[in-house]
C-alpha cells in the first residue's frame, strides 16, 4: 500500500559512514542517542536485527508526562552505508511493545545515507496518514533526534 509522504529531516554530520551507519543500526549506539534531546530512551528497549525482516525497537521515557513511547517495525529493505527502510508502529502500552504485533497500523521510514564533503549526510523520511497540524511538530521532533545524534556523535569523537 502507498503511503503519503509527510516529512523529512535531514543534516551532514562530520563523521564517517562506518560510524554514522552503526548509531544507526547497532542496538547499544541507538539506546544512547535514540530520543528527543530532553528525553532518554527506555533502558534496554533498543534492538535492531539489520537484515530484511529483521525487527528493530525502542522505547522513549516520557514519564514525566505520564507514558513511555515504543516505536518498533520491521526492515524492508537493508542498503549498507546507503538506505534503510521498515515500518514502523507505536504505541504507549508495554504490552503492544512486549507483543511488537506488526498487522497495527504504521508508517513507513527511510533512513538514506551518503558520503559528502565534511562527513555524512542523512536524511529521515516518514510516509503515512497523520492530521496535517501533527505533521510539523513530529517533523520538529526528528529535528530534536537529530539533534541528540549530533551530540552523541561528537561525544565519540572527542
Amino acid at each position: 500500500m502507498e503511503q503519503s509522504f509527510l516529512y523529512s529531516v535531514e543534516r551532514v554530520y562530520p563523521v564517517s559512514m562506518e560510524q554514522m551507519w552503526a548509531a544507526w543500526t547497532e542496538p547499544a549506539q541507538l539506546e544512547k542517542w535514540y530520543s528527543p534531546t530532553e528525553l532518554k530512551v527506555v533502558a534496554g528497549s533498543a534492538s535492531s536485527e539489520t537484515r530484511e525482516g529483521g525487527l528493530w525497537a525502542i522505547g522513549v521515557d516520557v514519564s514525566a508526562h505520564g507514558f513511555n513511547a515504543y516505536f518498533w517495525g520491521e526492515y524492508q529493505l537493508v542498503v549498507p552505508n546507503k538506505k534503510l527502510v521498515h515500518t514502523m508502529h507505536y504505541s504507549q502500552d508495554p504490552a503492544d511493545f512486549e507483543l511488537k504485533d506488526m498487522n497495527t497500523p504504521s508508517h513507513r521510514i527511510e533512513i538514506d545515507f551518503e558520503e559528502r564533503d565534511g562527513g555524512t549526510w542523512a536524511r529521515f523520511s516518514q510516509f503515512g496518514e497523520m492530521p496535517a497540524e501533527q505533521v510539523e511538530l513530529t517533523r520538529k521532533g526528528m529535528e530534536s533526534y537529530f539533534n541528540s545524534l549530533e551530540a552523541y556523535l561528537q561525544g565519540i569523537n572527542s
